[in-house]
């Protein structure tokens, strides 16, 4: 049980220090690109910036010819959106008003993320894994505080 517990927290403290630096280390995740304009409503739908960063991502990496928009993040106030594709961790910046692309690189931090909460291996896992880790601290933390405290208090029963 400690050393699952051990595996777990070594997971899960490297991954969560990797997720803290993913802004500023770009092969974690690339850097946000600026658009042309914040005001929503010069921005080209929603459907055809889909329409330019699967034509892109494909003409770039024809071997992802079958790979498909999963989600969008539209960042108003970058005048970007960033479109996450189903598998291989790609995404595509595009300038919302141009429709220019800005970006095409591969992003890890999804990935180091579904490694940090269990989610890589199954919902399930993640769950167990999760409480397991969770409850584990908690039990740590507090023997840690009762050997801290405990030997000050026998201690001082000592000297009454």
């Amino acid at each position: 049980m400690g050393l699952t517990l051990a595996l777990l927290l070594m997971i899960s403290a490297v991954t969560g220090v990797l997720l803290a630096l993913k802004k500023d280390v770009e092969i974690i995740q690339p850097p946000t690109q600026k658009g042309v304009s914040k005001n929503l409503a010069e921005w080209k739908s929603l459907d055809q910036i889909s329409a330019i960063a699967e034509k892109a991502l494909h003409e770039t990496y024809p071997e992802q010819k079958e790979n498909f928009v999963d989600r969008m993040d539209a960042r108003p106030s970058k005048g970007i959106v960033k479109v996450l594709f189903e598998e291989g961790n790609w995404e595509v910046q595009v300038d919302g008003k141009s429709g220019e692309v800005k970006s095409i690189e591969k992003r890890y931090s999804d990935w180091i993320e579904s490694l940090h909460d269990g989610s890589i291996i199954s919902d399930g896992f993640k769950l167990f894994s999760m409480n397991f880790l969770g409850i584990g601290l908690l039990f740590l933390i507090a023997t840690g505080i009762w050997l801290w405290y405990g030997p000050k208090r026998v201690r001082l029963k000592k000297r009454k």
